[in-house]
């Protein structure tokens, strides 16, 4: 029987190998997790369709959705259209340069969606979008 000799030190062993791939691993999982935290439209809208839409490619635009009940929200929170302007204000203030995006359902009274429109310009919004669904 052979007697383990305790004197004897071995160093530590550092793989390194599984540690770059648990790293990798993390950084796939984190870069995959943020893609789907971006802002997202929560409530159901059926915006219209058009064959030339699409994508904003400018980073965080702010979301006025028109309901097809007449509601308005201003980033997910439900509104009165007279306290559209101050928000739009103090949005700008922030960013000069913000993009506002109007969500409009299809089914939404056009007039409607126009007093948005002039409420945004009246309140000195340099850029508007509308968005759309690409038709299939």
């Amino acid at each position: 029987m052979k007697h383990r000799d305790f004197r004897e030190k071995s160093q530590p062993l550092v793989m390194i190998i599984p540690m770059i791939d648990i790293m990798l691993f993390l950084l796939v999982f984190f870069m995959l997790s943020t893609i789907y935290m971006v802002q997202t439209n929560n409530f159901q809208v059926n915006l219209p369709q058009s064959e030339t839409a699409s994508g904003e490619n400018k980073p965080n635009p702010i979301s006025i959705t028109v309901m097809k009940s007449g509601e308005i929200l201003f980033d997910d929170t439900k509104i009165l259209t007279k306290n559209l302007p101050p928000l739009v204000q103090h949005a700008l203030q922030k960013n000069n340069d913000a993009i506002f995006v109007i969500y409009g359902d299809r089914e939404t009274q056009y007039e409607k969606i126009v007093k948005v429109l002039e409420l945004l310009k009246k309140s000195g919004v340099r850029h508007i979008s509308i968005a759309t669904e690409i038709r299939d």
